[in-house]
């Protein structure tokens, strides 16, 4: 251990061990606590640190970077900031300690997040898969905290250049910035969410298949003759009240009061986690009639394969819009055409919000478009205030001219 005035000059020709020592420390004469290791081992290359004592006046070292990769100049400005932070209470051996116990962003999701949103977000599937697919793949093997914000916002734009719609390129954001949220604030396994408000591309990817008079005339034909009669009926009972497709696959009997005519879908299989009553009309009793599984099953719709709820029905679906001749129609697309019903048929958007269980009014206002018919009332009730305006008034009407110039004209 000696000090000594290190220069550059000094790192590049003078890094040598002392005959018989397996290692030398070269003390900076301006910075005390800072030095360079040099090991017989490698002669001619060292090792920058910095040397201090912690809280229990342990004394801890500071890796800084090698002297074939980092300069000099570099190292000791470096070296002053530590022992800045140092003087103010800063640990950084136990900050490096703990910062190597972070998790990675594979044994996070794995052991943290996806068990704990395994009983608690029906798009656990989902979640499971966006992270197994891409994100794993992507980040995987990172620490949780050595993940940036930019990482991310490049990870963004990949998916979109990979051919991912907007829209789903978002879901991939918004799920690691969940999770992310509940590491930094709900259980502190790092400091902050960097991926906190990172922009999305929001994309309008809304579709909206509504059918024309003949091509709901067809389809409804094809759905009373076709012989998937299970199929047939669940999509007659989506088209007949709006419902959601896993309300209607999950429904029970138990929650049809057809006295009231009132289907209670239970808080567990509403998307807004809360009971709501979904009026049933006559299209929808007629569907119940025709069942044949009250008394004998506990769900309404039930595959007789299994005994059991349908899981899926995109199959059978898509052969049966096809005979249709509406190929285009997804079947969350009778839920859209139960909302138009209603609207066109001049029904207000509060209406229709609590029929289709719309937590938010904001998602019921897509189909404030769909009233045309109202939409050009209120326009014409404006023409009709223009027309009268511009009307020349009859003789009868006209204002009366007074015999003396010198009044005005008076109505």
């Amino acid at each position: 251990m000696s000090t000594v005035k290190l220069t550059q000059s000094f790192i590049n020709e003078k890094l040598v061990t002392p005959e018989g020592k397996s290692r030398v420390e070269y003390i900076c004469d301006q910075l005390q606590n800072f030095f360079v290791e040099v090991r017989s081992t490698s002669p001619g290359v060292g090792t920058y640190y910095v040397r201090y004592r912690d809280p229990s006046n342990t004394t801890r070292y500071i890796k800084i970077g090698r002297t074939s990769q980092v300069s000099l100049a570099d190292a000791r400005a470096k070296a002053k900031v530590l022992i800045s932070e140092i003087a103010l209470g800063a640990d950084p051996s136990a900050e490096a300690k703990a910062h190597k116990a972070i998790p990675t962003v594979a044994a996070y999701f794995e052991e943290h997040y996806l068990p704990y949103v395994q009983p608690r977000k029906r798009s656990y599937r989902r979640d499971e898969e966006m992270y197994r697919l891409r994100i794993k793949p992507a980040f995987g093997s990172k620490l949780l905290a050595d993940v940036t914000r930019k990482q991310v916002q490049l990870f963004h734009t990949q998916l979109l250049e990979s051919g991912l719609k907007p829209a789903t390129a978002d879901h991939y954001v918004k799920l690691m910035r969940h999770a992310f949220n509940l590491a930094s604030k709900d259980w502190s396994i790092i400091k902050s969410n960097p991926l906190d408000r990172i922009p999305l591309f929001n994309a309008d990817n809304r579709v909206e298949n509504i059918l024309n008079e003949e091509q709901l005339r067809t389809l409804v034909e094809v759905l009373r003759t076709d012989p998937n009669r299970n199929v047939c009926h669940i999509a007659l009972f989506l088209l007949a009240t709006g419902a959601r497709l896993n309300e209607v696959l999950l429904a029970k009997h138990e929650q049809i009061d057809k006295l009231n005519r009132v289907w209670r879908i239970p808080a567990t299989n509403s998307k807004s986690k809360r009971v709501r009553s979904v009026p049933l009309n006559i299209s929808a009793l007629e569907v119940l009639n025709d069942l044949d599984t009250e008394g004998t099953y506990q769900y309404l719709f039930v595959n007789r394969k299994t005994g059991l709820p349908y899981g899926r029905v995109h199959k059978a679906w898509h052969r049966i819009r096809a005979v249709a001749g509406v190929p285009f129609l997804r079947i969350h697309d009778l839920r859209h055409m139960y909302a138009s019903f209603l609207v066109n048929s001049g029904r207000t958007l509060f209406e229709v919000q609590n029929i289709l269980g719309h937590s938010d009014p904001m998602v019921t206002m897509r189909y404030a478009h769909l009233n045309s018919k109202s939409m050009q009332d209120a326009a014409n009730s404006a023409s009709v205030i223009i027309k009268a305006a511009s009307t020349v008034p009859t003789e009868d009407e006209a204002p009366v001219v007074a015999k003396d110039p010198a009044l005005k004209l008076v109505a």
